[in-house]
């Protein structure tokens, strides 16, 4: 059996190859993922006064992690068929970025609204209009923080030679797990006081 070629793509796809990339990884996203707990018992009064704004958190960060995702999946698509070019004149860049905020504005106001509708059933109802500023505000800075994220660890993975498929998504999803959490809980605080 051959020896594995290090400059050999295919090599990449080694069990080894992948946990010795991940593994430190990971370990490092664990650990600051810890950091929107610490944001949320921190801000435990806020969303203790305003029980609704619970049902927004977890529904928060997913979406960010998901479209954020989404967005690093199609950059590093492009990247693996030598389409994606990091510059501001790509026009299918900015076609997936606006389709990523168009998205976001969608699904940010229906989380809104959904919100509302679960506040009114089974918490302390909230104004529909201080809901859906803050599911929206702080959806959209989330947007536009995994926008920025995926593009960035897309980048960064291909100029360090790593696979863009193996980082980007857990970097961006776990990133938008912890920034979620601080925006949502920002744009609350300043939206509620």
């Amino acid at each position: 059996m051959a020896a594995a070629d290090p400059d050999d793509p295919l090599d990449a796809w080694t069990i080894r190859h992948i946990v010795m990339t991940m593994f430190p990884i990971l370990i490092v996203l664990s650990i600051l993922e810890m950091g929107s707990g610490y944001v949320l018992e921190e801000l435990e009064e806020t969303y203790l006064g305003n029980p609704t704004l619970l049902v927004l958190v977890p529904v928060m960060i997913g979406m960010g992690g998901n479209l954020g995702a989404i967005l690093s999946s199609r950059l590093s698509t492009r990247l693996h068929l030598g389409l994606l070019e990091f510059d501001l004149r790509d026009d299918v860049l900015w076609t997936n970025i606006l389709a990523i905020l168009g998205l976001a504005a969608t699904i940010f106001s229906a989380l809104g609204i959904a919100a509302w509708v679960v506040g009114q059933v089974i918490a302390e109802p909230m104004a529909l209009v201080d809901l859906m500023l803050i599911s929206v505000v702080s959806g959209m800075l989330l947007a536009v923080i995994a926008i920025v994220l995926s593009i960035g660890a897309t980048y960064v993975s291909y100029t360090q030679g790593l696979d863009p498929d193996d980082t980007t998504i857990p970097v961006v999803t776990n990133l938008c797990d912890i920034l979620g959490v601080i925006v949502l809980s920002g744009v609350a605080i300043v939206v509620l006081n």
